[in-house]
């Protein structure tokens, strides 16, 4: 079998996780304490199966603490949901 590597140029850094600052002491602690996929905020539906599927359903919103996604409260349906998303990077600014 063939061995398993990154799509691309083999001499490109990977741009699916941000730089980190490689002098910096607690560099591998801040690392490790980023949401998954840099994503701070995320909706699931409360009776599991695919986001996009009956968008009129309840949505639990969970948010990024530093160590795991934590239930922070629910929308009524998918719209209320992303909106509250997007909330956070309009408050902050567009997200990097």
């Amino acid at each position: 079998m063939a061995k398993h590597r990154r799509p691309g140029p083999p001499n490109q850094p990977s741009q699916a996780a941000p730089r980190i600052d490689a002098d910096a002491p607690l560099a591998a602690y801040d690392r490790r304490r980023r949401p998954p996929m840099d994503i701070p905020r995320r909706h699931r539906p409360a009776h599991s199966g695919a986001s996009h599927l009956r968008p009129d359903e309840a949505r639990v919103l969970e948010e990024w603490n530093g160590f795991a996604y934590e239930p922070v409260g629910t929308a009524p349906n998918l719209a209320a949901a992303q909106a509250w998303m997007n909330q956070l990077q309009t408050d902050n600014g567009p997200a990097a």
